[in-house]
């Protein structure tokens, strides 16, 4: 296992290892092959770092590890609208709907007009078979003129 520094030179650690394992052969990952990154790190206070090592996580297909990332920088920052949608991508995309469902209400009560957490809160609601409740937040979306 590697262990990164804190800040941004581990940021840039991590995602200049991603990017050699990318040109790694032809250019494009076989399906072979599985990189998993678990880092750790002690909290740095960085809060900013660990919000793109949370995305770094995410995009690498580790929802489940971005989200506990994340946990302490909502703590920290909870009004923080782009990490809240961090980590509802993060638990909906780990299938923990309960909590995606809780961020993303903590997202539409902070931010009403944002369609696109309408439109996730909807797609959670029915993800969960509610579709009496997301047919509401959809009707919303399409009139904030979400995608």
């Amino acid at each position: 296992m590697r262990v990164f520094p804190a800040g941004r030179a581990g940021n840039r650690m991590a995602h200049e290892l991603f990017a050699v394992w990318l040109r790694a052969g032809s250019g494009k990952p076989a399906g072979r092959h599985v990189v998993e990154f678990r880092m750790t790190l002690p909290p740095s206070g960085d809060l900013h770092s660990e919000y793109l090592r949370a995305d770094l996580f995410l995009a690498s297909g580790q929802p489940a590890e971005a989200a506990r990332i994340l946990e302490p920088v909502v703590a920290a920052e909870p009004d923080n609208e782009a990490v809240l949608e961090l980590l509802a991508r993060s638990y909906f995309g780990a299938a923990q709907l309960g909590r995606a469902e809780q961020v993303l209400g903590m997202l539409v009560e902070l931010a009403p007009a944002n369609g696109w957490a309408r439109r996730a809160l909807a797609r959670t609601l029915e993800r969960q078979s509610r579709h009496d409740e997301a047919a509401v937040h959809h009707r919303l979306a399409d009139a904030l003129g979400a995608g």
